[in-house]
């Protein structure tokens, strides 16, 4: 028989009105009825209560509800109220249990029990029993009476416990015999309609979709950090600065954790919480570190606090790394600025060893930035030989430095020069200098000694760097020299990088036998110098000249080895590896060999976010396209690397983007734009490859002659090779058979060693028609056949010239551009849809305009519109 204290503790289902539309969860709770328990635990906020107030509003099964507090934790009180829940649907429910609990001595437990478990048998109409808020169940007793009732519950009979953390019931028992089912926290937070449901219907606000999302984000979902961020923000004019300003120190954001959260947790675990919280993520060991006098290990801490749904996040199936709750954690940081002050310093410093202790650098310097501690942090930008500015921790790396004020710079001269290097290694070239002269000038105001002549030396290191970018072989070698002279002998690392730089001028200069002598010497002594990164560098270095050299077989050796040199950690400088090894499969007409291999180089220079070989990306792509038939998009990709390199400062690799494509046009049949770009960028091959297809061997022959003599005197056998190449062609377009047959002959026996045979079947149907003379006369070597072979494979088929309209054909790119200009969008809009910069929409647009032969936009489309294109 209830009493009117009773009725406090009784829940009323919520009306429609204060709930939003959660068919998903309902649904859960729908399948959960067939299994005896549901379990709904999530941390304080997440709506829990109002979710099943609203299920069972719906659920044709009477409900008996029960909301729990401490007194609960009385054996005898929570039998009471349990059955005068249950008496809330069946009035007369097990009125002798009731009274002999209420009598001064009442009977064994075990007896008030079974005796409940009697009655829900009689029961002829199924129930679902609700136990709210059962974290505050902290009493053995209690848990073996919801377990006896468990293991002996009727069919009819379904129990959901609500819970901010999981209960001290055997629910791994239940899990396994198929009797559970459960929702937590990731099932229950907002999904992004649910949220714009919840604060523009329930809350009464207009959000945009933007506003939305963010909020969302920030929240991740949280329900009750929504609807105090939705009352917060009535009458704010700007609720969008609002909502990036949110963070869990807002004061109600604040209240609300500590009071329901954090001032109910014991002291240690609230220490635990407020020392781990500068951590982004979390595991046992690291923890150990931050709590040194912790009476529990970290991995036990960390597995109470995710039982107790204190806002804990695993990051693993594993339960080994964890982070909490964005809002959760902003509020312990700032708890722990207010208790700690500057001691919080030492916990960053803590953090920083352990993370350089477990081989985690990029988080240790993390810690070390933001501890302020700049020796710590330079050590581990330079990263023991490898620099984490090449592993991924660019932009971390630059913000610090871009933070700190000039008058710290100028204390310390090496930061102005690890800012130089950091914005070099980002591509920021025409940004380096001004540092490398403010390192200069500030090194005017400390004595001279050791170590400043040998900051000298690396500031000449960075020059002689850039140098390199710039292909300025004299800069190079006169910034390498001085490096050499100021560096310190024992500075072993950036001695090995001056001489690897030396050995790039020489490259630069043509000499590729004192570049490949001064290479090799690089990794005999880098494997003593500790100079991982240009030891590996030397390594790529020769690997090329092997390619350079058409020995396809050395040079692959020689990434392989650089690949297993740099093992499973991303480096910048396998993004270099991938791509030669891309070029040479293609090389070998291994054309899905090639495409797996520049997806890897692409994916991890996306990872890195490296952009210093993207043009030579680009050229490989190109030549990829076109093999596999798709010219349009070839040209489009050239089109963009140019763009590309002219606004990131790699003009100097404008010239190899040009010649691919000239060679692109030709194979499209736009000779008319092909001989503009040959002509205006003065590329001898390429115009003698105009000539070609205009029909003037002759011409083309006196421009390929002397090129040939330089190739050969030089010894550059990839250049020997593809003039031998166009030359036979060109001799066969004269008539001259005979010399074609010789020049081709010439050119398969030097191919051979490295198998090349793209550079055949890349000339197309004139070096098929040669090779079939040849093997006519029978004339043709064992590896002519394979060239010819392929030729087969290929239908000895060439990419087909467009249908011509008296204008040069658009890429598939630039017709994609123009019927975004014909839908009205600006230069701006065009580029954020397709992901490119405005210089390279503004570059579409020139050629657009000058293969239409118009001058503004509107012509442009009226014309597209004539030709059918829009």
């Amino acid at each position: 028989m209830t009493t009117p204290v009773l009725v406090t503790k009784l829940f009323i289902p919520p009306s429609r009105a204060e709930v939003i539309s959660r068919p998903r969860l309902i649904e859960g709770l729908n399948e959960g009825l067939r299994r005896k328990l549901t379990l709904i635990s999530a941390p304080a906020g997440f709506g829990k209560t109002t979710l099943v107030g609203e299920w069972v509003r719906r659920c044709e099964r009477p409900t008996a509800w029960l909301s729990l507090d401490d007194g609960d934790n009385d054996l005898v009180r929570f039998l009471i109220y349990l059955i005068a829940a249950l008496q809330t649907i069946a009035p007369d429910f097990a009125e002798g249990a009731l009274g002999a609990l209420q009598s001064p001595q009442p009977p064994p437990t075990d007896a008030i029990l079974t005796q409940l478990v009697n009655e829900l048998t009689t029961l002829s109409h199924g129930i679902i029993l609700v136990l709210d808020d059962y974290h505050v169940i902290d009493a053995k007793p209690v848990d073996a009476a919801v377990t006896f009732l468990l293991d002996h519950l009727p069919p009819q009979v379904h129990l959901v416990l609500a819970s901010r953390e999981d209960p001290h019931l055997t629910l791994a028992r239940f899990r396994t015999r198929g009797q559970l089912s459960e929702l937590r926290a990731a099932d229950l937070r907002f999904t992004g309609a649910e949220a714009a449901e919840f604060l523009n219907r329930v809350m009464g606000l207009t959000l945009s979709v933007a506003d939305i999302a963010a909020l969302e984000d920030r929240t991740e979902g949280w329900i009750a950090g929504l609807q105090l961020a939705a009352i917060s923000m009535q009458g704010h004019q700007d609720v969008t600065q609002f909502i990036q300003s949110f963070t869990g120190s807002h004061r109600f954001i604040m209240d609300y954790l500590v009071e329901e959260v954090l001032n109910q947790q014991p002291a240690d675990v609230q220490t635990f919480l407020l020392r781990t919280s500068i951590l982004d993520r979390l595991c046992g060991p690291l923890c150990d570190a931050m709590l040194l006098d912790a009476q529990a290990s970290g991995q036990e801490t960390l597995a109470h606090i995710e039982r107790a749904n204190l806002f804990l996040v695993p990051l693993d199936n594993e339960r080994r790394w964890y982070r909490y709750h964005h809002l959760f954690a902003e509020l312990l940081r700032q708890r722990l600025q207010q208790a700690m002050g500057s001691e919080v310093t030492h916990l960053h410093g803590r953090a920083s060893a352990w993370y350089e202790e477990n081989g985690l650098e990029i988080e240790a310097f993390q810690h070390a930035a933001t501890a302020q501690d700049f020796a710590r942090a330079e050590h581990l930008i330079a990263g023991g030989g490898i620099p984490l500015q090449l592993r991924g921790a660019g932009t971390p790396v630059r913000q610090w430095l871009a933070s700190l004020p000039k008058a710290t710079l100028d204390a310390r001269p090496s930061l102005w020069v690890t800012y130089a290097a950091t914005l070099m290694f980002g591509g920021q070239h025409q940004a380096v200098e001004p540092k490398l002269a403010a390192a200069e000038a500030a090194l005017l105001g400390h004595e001279p000694d050791e170590g400043t002549r040998d900051l000298r030396g690396r500031i000449a290191l960075l020059r002689a760097t850039l140098a390199l970018m710039m292909t300025d072989a004299e800069a190079l070698i006169a910034q390498s020299r001085q490096a050499l002279a100021e560096l310190r002998p024992d500075n072993l690392a950036d001695r090995t990088t001056a001489a690897w730089l030396l050995g790039c001028a020489h490259q630069l200069q043509g000499d590729r036998a004192a570049a490949g002598r001064i290479f090799g010497e690089v990794v005999a002594t880098g494997r003593t110098s500790g100079d991982f990164l240009y030891t590996i560098a030397a390594n790529v270095s020769l690997a090329q000249l092997q390619e350079l050299d058409n020995l396809l077989d050395l040079a692959t050796a020689s990434y392989r080895r650089v690949l297993a040199l740099l093992g499973d950690a991303p480096h910048s400088i396998g993004s270099q590896v991938y791509l030669g090894l891309a070029r040479i499969a293609y090389e070998r007409n291994d054309l899905a060999g090639a495409e797996d291999y520049g997806q890897q180089y692409f994916q991890l220079t996306r990872q890195l976010q490296s952009i210093e070989s993207f043009a030579g990306y680009a050229m490989f792509q190109a030549k990829l396209r076109l093999a596999q038939g798709e010219g349009p998009s070839a040209v489009a990709v050239l089109d963009e690397a140019e763009a590309f390199a002219c606004e990131h400062g790699y003009a100097v690799q404008v010239p190899g983007i040009v010649a691919a494509r000239v060679k692109t046009l030709l194979r499209l049949g736009q000779t008319s734009a092909a001989a503009r770009l040959a002509q205006a960028h003065a590329l001898p091959l390429g115009q003698a490859r105009v000539c070609l297809a205009q029909g003037d061997a002759p011409k083309a022959l006196a421009l390929l002659e002397p090129l040939r003599r330089q190739a050969e005197a030089k010894a550059w056998h990839d250049e020997r090779l593809e003039l031998m190449v166009v030359q036979a062609v060109a001799h066969q377009a004269q008539g001259a058979t005979e010399t074609a047959l010789q020049d081709l002959a010439e050119a398969l026996a030097l191919a051979e060693p490295g198998g090349l045979i793209r550079i055949f079947l890349d000339e197309g149907a004139p070096l098929a028609a040669l090779l079939a003379e040849a093997a006519a006369r029978e004339t043709l070597p064992a590896f002519g056949y394979k060239v010819l072979a392929a030729f087969d494979g290929e239908g000895r088929k060439s990419v087909a010239a467009p249908v011509q309209t008296g204008i040069d054909a658009l890429s598939e790119r630039e017709v994609e551009v123009l019927r975004l200009i014909a839908q009205g969008l600006s230069n701006r809009d065009i580029g954020e849809r397709l992901f490119v910069a405005l210089s390279t929409v503004k570059g579409h647009n020139l050629r657009i305009f000058e293969k239409l032969q118009v001058q503004r936009r509107t012509e442009a489309v009226a014309r597209a519109r004539e030709l059918g294109l829009v």
